[in-house]
C-alpha cells in the first residue's frame, strides 16, 4: 500500500482493513501517550489481531513479539491501559495510542518505560484531567458529606460566587502572605474553576484551546510584520 493520505481522525474497526501491516511483516509500532498529560508512555507493536482487540476491550493490547501471541497490558500487573483512542500516521504505518494507565506502566515499576523523572511535569498536568472525572462523578453520583456535590447541587450562580472569593483570596496572598499561602489559595481557585467550567458542561481543555488560539493568532501576526 502506497497511497499517503493526511492524519485522520481516531480509528475505527472498519479503519484496520487501510492500514499498511506489510510494509513491516505484519506489525505497527505503537507509540503509547498519556491521553491527559501528554506523557509518553511505552513504545509496543500491534498486528491486525491486537488492534482489534485494542478497539473492542477498549484496553490495550500489543503482539509479543518474544512469545509470538497477543498480551493485554496488565493483564498479570493489573496495571492496564484504558484506551482514550488510536490515530495513524500520514503513511498509515504505524499508530498514535492514547490512553489513561490505571498504575505505573514499566515492569521496573516507573511511571512509564522511559523513567520517572522527564514525564514529572506531564504527568501532574494529567492529574488535572483526573480532578475533572473526580469532580464528574461527585456531580452524578452526589455522595453524602461531598463538598462538590453539595456547591454543585448549589447551581453555578454559588460556584461563580466561590471562584470570585477565591480569586480575590490568590489576589491577597499574593501581596501579603508566603509563597505556599499563594500556592494554596490558587489550588482552591483552580478547583472551583474547573468545577464551574463542569456546572456549564465545559472542559478544562476548551479553556487550553483558546489560549493555544490566541498564541497561534499572535504569532502570525507577528510573523506578518516581520
Amino acid at each position: 500500500m502506497n497511497q499517503t493520505t493526511a492524519p485522520g481522525p481516531l480509528l475505527a474497526l472498519a479503519d484496520i482493513a487501510t492500514l499498511d501491516f506489510d510494509k513491516s511483516g505484519g506489525l505497527l509500532p505503537a507509540v503509547v501517550q498519556h491521553a491527559q498529560g501528554g506523557a509518553v508512555l511505552m513504545l509496543g507493536y500491534m498486528n491486525r489481531d491486537a488492534l482489534r482487540e485494542t478497539l473492542t476491550r477498549r484496553r490495550v493490547v500489543f503482539f509479543s513479539r518474544s512469545r509470538q501471541c497477543l498480551w493485554e497490558k496488565g493483564e498479570t500487573s493489573g496495571h492496564t491501559l484504558e484506551l482514550a483512542g488510536v490515530r495513524t500516521d500520514c503513511d498509515r504505518d504505524s499508530l498514535l495510542v492514547t490512553a489513561i494507565p490505571t498504575g505505573p506502566v514499566c515492569h521496573l515499576g516507573t511511571a512509564t518505560c522511559f523513567g520517572d523523572a522527564a514525564p514529572a511535569t506531564a504527568d501532574r498536568l494529567a492529574f488535572l484531567g483526573a480532578l475533572e472525572t473526580v469532580i464528574a462523578q461527585r456531580m452524578a453520583d452526589r455522595p453524602e458529606g461531598s463538598y462538590t456535590a453539595r456547591l454543585y447541587a448549589q447551581g453555578p450562580k454559588r460556584i461563580a460566587q466561590k471562584v470570585g472569593e477565591e480569586g480575590l483570596e490568590v489576589a491577597l496572598a499574593a501581596v501579603a502572605e508566603t509563597d505556599d499561602k499563594l500556592v494554596a489559595e490558587s489550588a482552591d481557585l483552580l478547583y472551583h474553576l474547573l468545577l464551574l467550567l463542569k456546572s456549564r458542561g465545559l472542559r478544562l481543555e476548551h479553556v487550553l484551546a483558546e489560549l493555544e488560539s490566541r498564541h497561534a493568532g499572535r504569532t502570525r501576526a507577528a510573523a506578518s510584520e516581520d
